[in-house]
This record gives structure tokens, sequence and C-alpha cells, in this order.
């Protein structure tokens, strides 16, 4: 599989969504946030290329302005179906001063000439080898920028134009970051990991957060990026569905209309039969919530009305004035002790575990080290499926709050 870190994450965020982009290949217009930071990082390479001719701060400023986006294609940004509202001229006015304040906070704290950058948007390819299966996996990204601050070491810069600052555990943990250095480390093979320092820059508050990755931390990245490739290629070799993982990011996915999570609420606004047939089921299901113990049966008929539906329309979610009706899959599964006693004989754990106890063995696997939860993981199997229905009485509409700002904006390959 040739695949990407943005994908990756992508899948790791919402299954549905990775399958819209990556399998599927619909291609949606970009939210106003992506389109913002993928200006800002624009300006900053063009900061940076013009070695030993940088520009001034004017020049900069002037880049920005020239390549901000007419009125017509700032309109065009805006995605379908009311997902993410229009511009308007106070937003624009918003995000271009925004902008402009970034630019030149970073010009006075980082100008161009006090740094030996080597590259700008460094395409990289990892090959990755699942020693399980022998197959090869190619993984490819961009780093924003590489430094070569000594003639001993390197550093990676990611610039980050979100809101959000993560802790200094999060960015000596971020998957991103170690990636950058496991495809350092691919361009230059005698490259160590304590030669390497990982930066992530956050713009909007003029701060740099760095960390030097472990050659442990890049192994443990490796696997964890196969563990999700695998988990990809099983979905899709086995038929799954890749199911959405509703949540915050829904506000500013271009995929709402197509979403099995989101379909049938667009389909109630524009009233697009066959809309009736479910939607007395709806009410009458959450009156019945109301006094459960006293309907079980009634609930379970209406339950099994609404996944039929649910499974011959193609949603997840639906959608009535009374709230929402989710349906989630429930997975149980069984382990095998005897490979599990294998494993844990050798730590002197199997003695607890001498009356075979699920329970007792999902508390153990948090105490364990990774290594062995992997392998106790690995002896897992499906033993039964379900889906159950989640209702909420909280009413959600089309239209939407301002979505928060991407996380990561740069463009991967």
């Amino acid at each position: 599989m040739r695949t990407s870190y943005s994908a990756i994450e992508s899948y790791k965020s919402c299954p549905q969504r990775y399958k819209f982009q990556e399998v599927d290949h619909i291609r949606v217009p970009k939210s106003r946030e992506a389109m913002f930071g993928s200006l800002v990082h624009e300006t900053l390479h063009f900061m940076f290329k013009s070695d030993p001719l940088f520009p001034t701060l004017d020049e900069v400023v002037a880049h920005f302005r020239t390549h901000w986006p007419s009125k017509e294609k700032l309109a065009a940004q805006s995605l379908h179906d009311h997902q993410v509202y229009p511009w308007t001229d106070d937003e624009e006015k918003l995000y271009f001063e925004e902008g402009v304040r970034m630019l030149k906070k970073f010009y006075e704290k980082n100008a161009p000439w006090n740094f030996s950058v080597i590259d700008l948007e460094s395409r990289f390819t990892i090959s990755l080898t699942d020693e399980k299966t022998g197959a090869v996996h190619i993984l490819a990204g961009i780093i924003d920028r590489i430094d070569k601050p000594t003639d001993d070491s390197y550093e990676i810069i990611d610039y980050k134009t979100a809101k959000r600052m993560p802790s200094q555990q999060g960015i000596d943990e971020n998957l991103q970051l170690s990636l950058y250095a496991l495809g350092l480390q691919t361009r230059w093979p005698h490259l160590k990991a304590e030669d390497i320092k990982l930066s992530l820059y956050f713009m909007r508050h003029g701060e740099k957060l760095s960390t030097k990755p472990s050659q442990e931390l890049i192994e443990k990245t490796k696997k964890q990026i196969l563990a999700t490739i695998n988990e990809i290629e099983t979905r899709l070799k086995d038929g799954k569905p890749f199911e959405p993982m509703p949540g915050p990011l829904c506000n500013w996915c271009g995929y709402r209309p197509l979403c099995p999570a989101w379909k049938h609420l667009y389909r109630k606004k524009k009233e697009i039969p066959p809309q009736e047939e479910v939607d007395d089921q709806i009410k009458e299901y959450f009156a019945l919530k109301k006094t459960e113990k006293k309907n079980e049966k009634r609930l379970g008929e209406i339950q099994a009305v609404i996944k039929d539906y649910m499974a011959r329309e193609g949603v997840t979610r639906v959608f009535s004035d009374e709230g929402t009706i989710t349906k989630k899959t429930i997975q149980r599964y069984a382990y095998d002790y005897e490979k599990i006693k294998a494993v844990l004989s050798p730590l002197g754990r199997w003695e607890e575990l001498l009356k075979t106890d699920d329970t007792k063995l999902k508390k153990m696997l948090k105490q364990i080290p990774d290594d062995v939860r992997e392998a106790i993981e690995e002896t897992r199997s499906i033993a039964r499926e379900y889906a159950v229905l989640a209702a909420s009485e909280k009413k959600i509409g089309v239209e939407l709050k301002e979505a928060p700002p991407l996380e990561s904006e740069s463009e991967e390959a």
C-alpha cells in the first residue's frame, strides 16, 4: 500500500472520511481554515527560498496580499450544502489581518538570514516492511523545512496555524514528528536519532515547541503505522464498513452530505422521500425511551424497524425533532488462553489468570509492557459482533457554528 501521514491521521480520526478521500477518491472544496493555512505556508516558503537575497518584511506581506484569493474564489471555497457559512466581508478582513499579524511576528523573531535552511517542502518516502506478512508499504510525506543549525545536527520544523497548542508530552509523543524523523533517517541513513531535533512552530502564538526523538520512539512509530495499514487492508479485504466517528471535526468536513452519520439529516432538510416511513418510528422511539422498562418489547420492535431502514438507506444516524439515533457496532472478543499462558508465564503473571477471566485480563493489559500487551491482543478474535442504537435528545441542525481551525494544514503527498 502507498499512503501518507495525512491519510493515516484521517483514518484514525474517522474511517469513513478516509474511505471517501483515499478509497473512493471523492474531492471536496477546501475549508477556509485549510485555504488560509495553505497560503501562510506558501508565504513562509517564499520567505526562505530566496537565499541569499531574502525578501524584506514588506515584500513578505505583499506576497501574502497578492496571493490572497479573490472574492469569487473565496465564495467557491465555501463547502456545499451550507456546511460552512459563506465568507462575509468582516470574516475575510479578520482572516487577512490575522495572517499579516502572524507573518510580521514570525519575521521579527525569525529573520531568514539567521538560519541555515537546507531544504523546503522536502518530499520523502519511507519503505516499511511488515515482518509478519512480508508486505512492503510506502509512506510518503512533505516536511515544511529542514535546518542544519550545526555541523552535526538537523532540525525539522513544521508550521501550524491552529489555535490550540499541545502540551510538551503531546509534542514528545507526536506521531507526525516521529514520522518525519524516520523520513530524514531514510534520506540520510547515517543520521542517529540524537542528531535530530523536531519542532512545531505555532504561528498564532509565535512559539516553537521542540523535542528530541529516541530510536525506541521511531521504532514504535513504525509499528503504529504498520498496525493501522493492516487494519485498513483488513477492512478492504473483508468488505467491512469504514464506520464514521461523529464528533467536533464533522463541523468542517466536506463529506457531511454523503456521510452515513449525516446523510439522513440532509435528507430531512431537503424532504427527500422515503422519509415519512421512519419519522413516526423515531418520534415514538424517544417517547418510549422515557418509560423503557415498561416498553422494552415495543422498543425492540421499533429498533428493528429503524435498523432495517438504516441498512436499506445506507445511514448510521437518523434525525428528528426529538433528537438523533446512532447505530454503533459492538465487538466482543474471545482470547486464546493457551497462547496467553506462554506470554504471561515468563512475567510471573499467569497465576493471576488461573481461572480465565476477561475482566481481569483487560485490567492486566493496562499494567504490562507494550510488547506483551500487543502479543496478547494478537491472540484475540471477534467472538460476536452486533449493532446497537444510541439515542440523544440533543437537537442538531444542518447550519453549523463556525468550526475550529485544522490542526495541520500542510499538504502531504
